[in-house]
């Protein structure tokens, strides 16, 4: 007879990967992707190694679940700040959005731009990109046809700002402390990049 796991028992393996996702995020934020271990996973959700290991075969996997956690995340905080405004707005948003949220945890986002990691999770990377590219996407494509921004494939437009972003951060991320000119000179770069104006984009209040 095929056992089958009752809703309770489900709820509970579901809340203990949960809890490992968590853990492993905070060992990742402190130690990077070279100073994750499964064991040093399990002793922060203060869990057997084994029970660790139930839930996701190897490091990769588990990496891979922290990386869409997190991800799902800072997309959903970048697609809420660009979802209203000109396209100048927008996009200003989303680059304070993307690189300000980036620096506050900056080991954690180190590991999800540039820290070399298993090919699994370099593959998720990628998915990481694109998903911020289409939060971009989405402001440039209707600055085009409002005549805002000049005329341009907004998907490659896209595409370049986050490398872009991505390539400047790793500087700063990986050399802490930062510079606090980071983030508007990324605003800049960014408005300059789809054609507008610096004088045009939107001040921050003092």
């Amino acid at each position: 007879m095929v056992y089958r796991r009752t809703p309770a028992v489900q709820a509970r393996l579901d809340a203990q990967g949960a809890l490992i996702v968590q853990a492993a995020a905070r060992v990742l934020s402190r130690s990077g992707f070279a100073g994750l271990s499964m064991a040093s996973v399990a002793a922060e959700a203060g869990v057997a190694t084994g029970t660790v290991y139930k839930h996701y075969d190897g490091k990769a996997a588990l990496v891979t679940a922290v990386f869409r956690t997190v991800v799902a995340r800072e997309v959903a905080a970048v697609s809420a700040a660009a979802a209203s405004g000109s396209a100048v707005e927008r996009v200003t948003a989303a680059v304070e959005t993307f690189a300000g949220r980036a620096l506050k945890n900056p080991k954690l986002a180190y590991v999800l731009l540039a820290e070399p990691v298993d090919p699994a999770v370099d593959t998720e990377r990628l998915r990481f990109r694109h998903a911020f590219a289409e939060a971009f996407e989405s402001a440039v494509a209707e600055g085009v046809a409002r005549g805002e921004l000049s005329a341009q494939d907004p998907r490659t437009s896209a595409a370049a700002l986050v490398g872009a972003i991505g390539e400047v951060l790793v500087g700063p991320l990986a050399a802490a402390p930062h510079g606090e000119t980071v983030v508007p000179e990324l605003v800049s770069f960014a408005v300059r990049a789809l054609g507008v104006r610096e004088d045009a984009a939107p001040q921050k209040q003092e």
